[in-house]
């Protein structure tokens, strides 16, 4: 039994918990363990679990060891036999439907019968769910789109939780001694946001088609589909891989074919060939058939007229053409980084404390670090009253006057309150060295309303960063209705910084609407929204999906020192220097 075989089951488990509508102690220990086995990345469970080492991994338990034992010995959980068996089997499906969670489909089912995907888009269509208290029709029509967008895209999933499978994958491959190379391709290599397949491409010395036959022979396998030096695998535990294996010679024209859309690939060949070039049996060759030797891939860019494009970039944007002038931007890079804004701590909703947040900040390289928990009418996030607020300034200034070559700077992330005003009189707004304004109520508004009302906030000199711009949580909450345009040539007026959320299950401001930013001259602020010290490094993370902005280091405002973010602040403030 495989670590990721097992850690599938300990989710399903879990799934299954919620669904049955159990306590959140009992699923949220079975999701623990999971993550803790997929982390091992074992290919045999066994010898673990006989030398006693499986037991004492932090995140299992009794019950947990329980069911890996049976998964080890049996290959199967009676206890998740029992469970599938006590729900209908189309149940799990609805979990892929973005933006319904496991609670409603819970409610769904129990209340409305829903069994099934087909079932749930007809009572959704039929007015069933509409009826129910606390929802209406537009929940309705949420779910319907949600169910369009899962049959026309497949299961999608975050992509950090993706890129950890993969991260199992390629180790397996590249410990195959018939394996000369693996790397990853497709929508993980360019950083997108959400992810479906692991698109990995090999290169042996050997037959390509004998290591897809040791590969076919992995554990957990549930489907495949192969073809001469490819195949789709389908794992029990939910991954989709998608292997590509070549000769070493037709490695980097296959990995470069394999990373970039379709459209992108095309107007590159579509350039080698004005040039007399073309690709044919995965190699470069010219007029006459000879091979061109491709030693990366920016040989197949020079070949082609071009710069060099990032595969971050690679999505049919116009990049070709900008490269073919050299006019490509040079990306930020998580060395520019001197600090972060958007951060929380025990004063709100965050796991840590100040120091705690100002240590990791400091191990990571960074010169100054921004506290900015919740303002008062987050009183679900434990809000910071106007007294928690001077007790939290008087407990930085005495860190920083601890500190040398760091600094802590004083900030908020206040509501954006339905009414445009930011929590907190001017006085107290006064005290803070930035200001995060973010909308976290109210997201029922209309386009009119919203865009209204975040307008309104920017028109607030206090406002440093605009947080989060459209409240998006990926696979889960669309964003809500509002202008983001009008909001951008806001922001650039008022001068104004947007932030580009990097919390994995954010990622707001969306990349594509960055290189309008850009173009705007709006600085942007990479917030990790860190919640604990291992929060910070949602930066690093998600670097790469921010570089498919176009953004350069002098765009992002996080390239500022301390003394630099503070005179963007003053100036927002029309304040004088110090």
């Amino acid at each position: 039994m495989d670590s990721r075989t097992a850690a599938h089951a300990l989710a399903e488990l879990s799934a299954y918990l919620r669904l049955r509508g159990e306590n959140a102690f009992k699923h949220r220990a079975y999701a623990r363990a999971a993550k803790a086995v997929l982390a091992l990345g074992a290919d045999d469970l066994r010898p673990l679990y006989e030398s006693g080492e499986l037991a004492r991994v932090r995140g299992i338990g009794p019950a947990t060891l329980g069911v890996l034992r049976d998964l080890i010995e049996h290959g199967a959980s009676r206890y998740l036999d029992e469970l599938r068996a006590s729900l209908p089997a189309g149940l799990l499906e609805l979990i892929h439907v973005p933006g319904l969670s496991i609670e409603r489909i819970h409610q769904f089912h129990t209340e409305l019968g829903v069994d099934s995907l087909d079932a749930l888009e007809a009572a959704a269509r039929d007015g069933r769910i509409a009826a129910l208290p606390r929802l209406g029709p537009q929940t309705a029509k949420r779910i319907l789109q949600g169910i369009e967008f899962l049959r026309r895209n497949g299961p999608l999933r975050l992509a950090h939780h993706v890129r950890a499978e993969a991260a199992l994958l390629l180790a397996s491959l590249r410990a195959n001694p018939r394996v000369v190379r693996a790397e990853l391709a497709g929508s993980l290599r360019r950083h997108l946001e959400v992810a479906g397949d692991i698109d990995i491409v090999a290169s042996t010395a050997a037959d390509p088609d004998v290591v897809l036959g040791e590969v076919a022979s992995m554990p957990g396998i549930a489907q495949l589909e192969r073809t001469p030096g490819r195949m789709n695998v389908s794992f029990v535990h939910g991954a989709r891989l998608d292997l590509r294996v070549v000769t070493e010679p037709e490695f980097v024209v296959a990995w470069w074919r394999n990373t970039g859309v379709a459209d992108h690939v095309a107007d590159v060949e579509a350039r080698l060939r004005d040039r007399g070039l073309s690709i044919d049996a995965g190699r470069l060759v010219g007029g006459a058939g000879e091979a061109v030797q491709v030693v990366d891939e920016h040989a197949i860019y020079a070949a082609a007229g071009l710069a060099f494009v990032e595969p971050e970039l690679r999505e049919a944007r116009d990049e070709v053409r900008v490269a073919s002038a050299d006019a490509l931007p040079a990306l930020v890079t998580t060395d520019d980084i001197r600090g972060v804004l958007h951060c929380h701590t025990v004063y709100s909703d965050g796991k840590a404390t100040i120091a705690e947040m100002a240590s990791a900040a400091r191990a990571l390289g960074w010169s100054y670090l921004g506290i900015s928990d919740h303002s008062r009418s987050a009183f679900y996030a434990s809000g910071l009253s106007p007294e928690q607020v001077l007790e939290q300034h008087d407990e930085i200034d005495a860190l920083n006057a601890t500190l040398s070559g760091f600094r802590v700077l004083k900030g908020i992330e206040a509501d954006i309150l339905p009414d445009g005003q930011l929590d907190y009189d001017a006085n107290l707004l006064d005290r803070f060295d930035f200001v995060i304004g973010s909308v976290h109520s109210r997201f029922s508004m209309d386009a009119v309303q919203m865009t209204d009302r975040v307008l309104h906030a920017l028109e607030d000199p206090h406002l440093t960063v605009l947080g989060h711009p459209t409240g998006r949580l990926l696979l889960s909450r669309q964003p809500y209705a509002v202008d983001v345009e009008a909001l951008l040539e806001q922001a650039s007026r008022v001068g104004a910084a947007v932030e580009m959320n990097v919390d994995p299950s954010r990622m707001d401001l969306d990349w594509r609407l960055l290189p309008r930013a850009r173009e705007l001259g709006i600085p942007v602020a990479i917030g990790p929204d860190a919640h604990s010290p291992s929060g910070l490094d949602n930066v690093a993370m998600t670097i790469g999906t921010v570089r498919k902005g176009w953004l350069e280091a002098a765009d992002v405002l996080n390239t500022r020192d301390a003394d630099g973010v503070l005179a963007f602040a003053r100036g927002r403030r029309r304040e004088p220097a110090p």
